[in-house]
């Protein structure tokens, strides 16, 4: 469904640029497109122009509706990608290469069925450090995952800390912290106060290592999915080795808690600071899996060697079923034919962080009788054929795809949150007739 809605778009853009001279066609906003100049008696009439921003309008909409979006997303330029979510976009594009067991070398074993990973940073406004008399002291952090929608199933959600390595000076004086992550049931009469908290999860981490540490709030956004008016936030804080708070502010303290004052002219709390991600289902058949048996793999891997040799896996190549390159098949039979998307085309390159486009495909071509066995054919197609043979009035079988496989995209969402999706049914492998 989401091809066909492409294969219209891209066809409309193709053919408006060839009309056009291919000046550039490229959607301004929603509303409308980018026009060239006027008075030239070889370019189509305003009547035309309108005719093709509202066709580009609809199709627009109705992609978003597969996208799962309310509206085009106009993402901030301060608008950041967390290094996490390009390894789990990376980790994703190598399963369909290697599907070998744990190929995405990812630890996130309750997300794997998942196609909609989704980042979260805390509201820095709302940002709250209760007094060192709290019975919670530590640093409470305010997550709002309105953007989450309604069908979505949440399969899993951490929070990720980032802990710098300790000076050599309080190495020696210390060696482990304890992280202890909390929900806030409740908070406390004062704004900045916790009156009950729930500990979620804890880890005894040392000191001189560093990098991201990773903390199982499930329960907590189940909850706070289920019921906004629960999302109290998430309290943090961290013990010595002997389990006396280390106050956030003690230089001691290697966990990335908040922003340094060196912060405010660099890039590096952008990419240290607290991060919650959520591992979430839309109820489609397009799930991520990672986790593949070897033999699965192995299989898969031979078939698109198979692919590669016969043309079908290279980018423009003719895919199976009908897709080889053997000069014995007539070039007008049934094919796959080169066809590539690109976000920059219909104005999408702006919140699609990745991929910039992809090889879509398409399959066209006769299906002749006979049906010759590269054409993978069905036998209802092989009958259809036979019967055309004798009788036009009897309709040829078609040259459709046979096979698709799925893409992932990395984009930025209506409120400047990062999502990864999976989408099914995208790219087209193999055609044949049917």
């Amino acid at each position: 469904m989401i091809l066909g809605s492409l294969l219209t778009l891209m066809t409309l853009l193709a053919s408006h640029r060839v009309s056009r001279g291919d000046i550039g066609l490229v959607p301004r906003d929603v509303a409308g497109l980018r026009l060239a100049r006027r008075g030239d008696p070889a370019l189509p009439s305003r009547a035309d122009d309108v005719q093709l921003a509202d066709s580009l309008r609809i199709l627009e909409r109705r992609l978003l509706d597969l996208f799962g979006l309310q509206r085009r997303p106009r993402p901030s330029p301060n608008a950041v990608v967390p290094e996490y979510m390009w390894e789990l976009y990376r980790g994703v594009r190598r399963v369909p290469a290697d599907r070998s067991h744990g190929s995405s070398g990812l630890s996130v074993p309750r997300g794997l069925f998942s196609n909609t990973p989704r980042s979260f940073h805390h509201e820095e406004l709302l940002e709250v450090v209760p007094p060192t008399s709290s019975s919670y002291p530590g640093r409470r952090y305010v997550f709002n995952m309105s953007s989450i929608p309604e069908r979505e199933v949440i399969s899993a959600a951490e929070l990720r800390l980032y802990r710098a390595r300790s000076s050599p000076d309080h190495q020696r004086r210390q060696k482990q912290q304890r992280i202890n992550v909390y929900e806030v049931m409740r908070p406390g009469a004062a704004p900045d106060g916790v009156s009950v908290a729930r500990l979620l999860d804890t880890r005894l981490v040392w000191t001189n290592e560093s990098g991201w540490e990773a903390f199982d709030v499930s329960p907590t956004v189940l909850r706070w999915t289920a019921a906004t008016a629960h999302n109290h936030g998430i309290l943090v804080e961290v013990l010595q080795g002997n389990d006396e708070l280390t106050p956030w502010r003690d230089e001691s303290h290697n966990v990335r808690l908040s922003r340094s004052l060196h912060d405010y002219e660099s890039t590096t709390w952008a990419q240290q600071r607290p991060l919650l991600v959520t591992f979430g289902h839309d109820g489609r058949k397009d799930a991520t899996h990672v986790d593949r048996s070897e033999e699965d793999g192995r299989t898969r891997s031979k078939r698109r060697a198979g692919k590669h040799r016969s043309g079908g896996g290279g980018r423009g190549g003719r895919g199976k079923g009908g897709g080889g390159g053997g000069g014995r098949r007539s070039r007008g039979t049934c094919n796959r034919h080169p066809l590539y998307v690109d976000f920059s085309d219909v104005g999408w390159n702006d919140w699609i962080v990745a991929p910039p486009g992809y090889h879509a495909f398409f399959c066209q071509g006769e299906c002749p009788f006979p049906l010759a066995e590269h054409l993978n054919s069905t036998n209802h197609a092989i009958v259809q054929t036979l019967v055309n043979s004798v009788n036009p009035a009897v309709p040829r079988a078609c040259c459709v795809p046979t096979e698709l496989s799925a893409i992932s995209l990395l984009y930025l969402d209506e409120y400047d949150k990062v999502v990864l999706k999976n989408y099914q049914d995208t790219v087209v492998e193999g055609c044949g007739c049917r």
